[in-house]
């Protein structure tokens, strides 16, 4: 049999350290980062996202003086904000770095909090021939989330009362489904529940995360940081005015500028937007740890590290040898 392609992918809450055990892991592997993360991919959002692209940036030996290297990442900063990039587009775009990082002998590290994202390249999903319909997402575009729910249950009732909440509270996702089912295809074709034996790589799967209690910790602390030291509120008015990215687009991308596209347009109050951000991306946290975990209950096997050497060992007896930076 042809021995299967290593790839490492990391996975896990937001502020738990994924960028930072990716970078981590490249140093000391001769890996590439490729992002899996549903917001990166646009250009110009870069603290609202966290990107973090200084921490790409790493020392080779101590001392002032001492040389950084850049580690390569893919897959940020590859769009504009106004266009529309989904699953799809992100799969081929994934595997087609992938397969560049091999070619040049080095290893494979996808990195995100986008779960959909990692689970369709782990588990081998097939999105290639569902096209897209810009009339019918006109359209979609306009309804409640409520309405799109009850849309998709008339159109595959079963899949649709297997949904989450999260799915359920997603409207992109939701739209995305319609417009499956609009073209006469089943959503069980396009979104398998076990993995699939033919994928081309040999996947490590790596989690991150921490306690509920520390993790809340970390994200109000990153989330103050972010306002008061990075200029976020800042950024999201360079979208609005310079790149012209309306209200109700950024309304789309959740969470840091949804809600400060609210304080801007005097909504909330400075006070109420951080106590609703702060609590959001709690909830986002814990939406994303129930689907790594529901992820696991489907047969997937994700071993999870309390630090960068546990991490390290873990991706060590995963592979043989491979170029080094």
């Amino acid at each position: 049999m042809k021995k299967k392609k290593k790839v490492v992918v990391i996975v896990g809450t937001t502020a738990s350290g994924k960028t930072a055990l990716a970078v981590d892991l490249a140093c000391k592997f001769g890996g590439e980062v490729i992002s899996a993360d549903s917001r990166q991919v646009y250009k110009y959002m870069d603290i609202g996202t966290g990107k973090d692209l200084d921490e790409y940036y790493v020392e080779t030996r101590r001392g002032a003086s001492a040389p950084r290297v850049k580690i390569p990442y893919h897959l940020i900063d590859v769009a504009h904000p106004n266009t529309h990039y989904d699953l799809a587009k992100w799969l081929r775009k994934a595997k087609i770095s992938i397969n560049n990082i091999l070619d040049k002998g080095h290893l494979p590290i996808v990195a995100g909090g986008t779960g959909l994202y990692a689970q369709a390249l782990v588990d081998n999903f097939n999105l290639s021939k569902y096209g897209e319909d810009k009339e019918l997402r006109e359209k979609l575009e306009k309804k409640e989330i409520l309405e799109l729910f009850e849309i998709l249950l008339k159109l595959d009732e079963k899949f649709a009362k297997k949904l989450n909440n999260s799915e359920k509270n997603n409207k992109r996702r939701l739209i995305r489904y319609i417009e499956i089912c609009k073209q006469g295809e089943k959503i069980k074709n396009i979104h398998p529940r076990r993995i699939n034996k033919n994928n081309e790589y040999e996947f490590l799967l790596i989690g991150v995360t921490h306690p509920i209690e520390i993790l809340r910790k970390r994200i109000y602390k990153r989330l103050i940081h972010r306002l008061e030291k990075e200029d976020m509120i800042g950024e999201i008015i360079r979208l609005h005015k310079d790149k012209k990215i309306s209200w109700k687009r950024l309304d789309s991308f959740g969470l840091e500028y949804k809600f400060i596209a609210q304080y801007l347009r005097k909504k909330l109050s400075y006070e109420e937007m951080v106590e609703k951000l702060n609590i959001a991306i709690g909830q986002f946290a814990k939406k994303q740890i129930t689907w790594l975990r529901r992820w696991e209950k489907q047969g997937v096997k994700i071993y999870w590290a309390k630090n960068k050497r546990e991490a390290g060992k873990i991706c060590a007896k995963f592979f043989v040898s491979v170029k080094a930076i």
